[in-house]
């Protein structure tokens, strides 16, 4: 994870209703790292995915990916911009009518020239990644909520995206399917070598994933470190958000 960052965020604010959702906020993100970005919910975790895929325009602040500013670009640009990024969203916003292996080509048949024959090949192949082979022909409705998220991923990742931003994948989830799910992000980095940002509250998870994890508290990073820097920090922020505690600087 050397050389120039991927992703880089500069003094980027959100002020929404006369608030500050987000107060300058600086990161970079090197090619191929986990980015995991915590704190309580309405901090504006999401917020942040959503400046950073071009649904919400910053009151202030730039986004580079890989060098070029995208906050000012014109949308036939932005879009071109978005083929790199791919978004797995908190709920698997898959398409009911359509069967899982429809669900996984969608975005192959809308922005691809492929061959069917190619589209089929990505599909299954996809949906083997993330053990949910022979699965093709079901409907969402036919999976759990679990297997959903996954076929959500399938789909995700069927463009090949440089950047995967995940939203809260966890959510909702039992202990065992969260193992799950997290292990799957780092199969996205060990196999494809993405780079993923991944927004969630979930410490269990974030810790077994993250190479960095940014503590977000009432829209300011107030500290960026490793797993074992956030673990051993003695932040009395980080402190009472890894304790779980209602004493403390945060106010709840």
């Amino acid at each position: 994870m050397n050389g120039e960052p991927i992703i880089s965020i500069r003094d980027l604010t959100i002020r929404l209703s006369g608030r500050d959702i987000l107060r300058k906020i600086n990161v970079d993100v090197s090619r191929g790292e986990i980015l995991v970005v915590m704190g309580l919910s309405g901090v504006g975790k999401s917020t942040l995915l959503k400046c950073l895929i071009g649904l919400l325009k910053p009151t202030s602040g730039e986004i580079f990916l890989e060098g070029q500013e995208i906050t000012h670009l014109k949308p036939q640009e932005l879009n071109e911009v978005r083929k790199k990024i791919g978004m797995v969203f908190q709920s698997p916003a898959l398409f009911d009518s359509l069967t899982i292996g429809e669900n996984v080509a969608f975005g192959l048949r809308e922005h691809s020239r492929f061959p069917e024959e190619e589209i089929r090949r990505i599909v299954v192949s996809n949906l083997a990644m993330v053990d949910l082979k022979g699965l093709e022909e079901m409907y969402p409705s036919q999976l759990s909520g679990g297997m959903q998220k996954r076929a959500s991923l399938a789909r995700t990742i069927s463009t090949q995206p440089e950047i995967i931003l995940y939203d809260e994948p966890t959510s909702g989830l039992d202990p065992i399917m969260s193992t799950v799910i997290s292990r799957l992000i780092l199969d996205m980095k060990n196999k494809l070598g993405a780079t993923s940002i991944v927004v969630t509250h979930d410490l269990t998870s974030a810790f077994s994933i993250a190479d960095r994890i940014a503590m977000l508290i009432d829209g300011k990073i107030v500290e960026l470190n490793t797993v074992e820097g956030i673990k051993n920090s003695k932040n009395p922020l980080v402190v009472q958000f890894r304790e779980g505690s209602v004493e403390g600087p945060i106010k709840v």
